[in-house]
């Protein structure tokens, strides 16, 4: 009997680590941790680069094309520098711009992708010139609301 108990949690054991295998190829196979840093890399500057975080998405016409990989500030500007991995089957004019949005109101943080008419397509390690920072929506709120209250008084 204590042969057929061991047998039995042989058989469960090798179960369940091969439905951990397999759960784990999954999650490599469809997610960003696969495919590392493909493409070509290009930086933003931004005054404002609250809600982007490394993994942040970078979307062109709505459809994710790259993703966020690294920020730092500068220490003479004061500015986010903003480096992003982007696919390397979407060729970006060099005057193409990018700006901070949302998903709705409340959602979360991208950078948009506008591609702009100059012949000439951004190369790995280029900076996009025009940058639209992330609008603090809560400040703009705040600011409105006492302006009412000491516009009343």
């Amino acid at each position: 009997m204590a042969h057929m108990n061991n047998l039995v949690e042989t058989l469960v054991g090798t179960a369940v680590l091969l439905v951990a295998a397999l759960f784990s190829w999954y999650v490599y196979a469809n997610t960003d941790i696969g495919r590392g840093r493909d493409g070509y890399v290009i930086r933003a500057v931004f005054d404002n680069a609250s809600g982007v975080n490394i993994g942040t998405d970078v979307r062109l016409a709505g459809l994710k094309v790259g993703s966020v990989i690294d920020q730092r500030l500068d220490g003479e500007t004061y500015q986010a520098i903003i480096s992003m991995t982007i696919d390397p089957q979407v060729k970006l004019p060099r005057d193409s711009s990018a700006k901070i949005t949302t998903d709705g109101l409340l959602g979360d943080k991208y950078i948009a992708l506008d591609p702009g008419g100059d012949e000439e397509m951004l190369k790995d390690g280029e900076v996009l010139e025009n940058t639209q920072s992330s609008i603090d929506l809560w400040g703009l709120v705040n600011e409105y609301l006492f302006k009412e209250e000491r516009k009343n008084k």
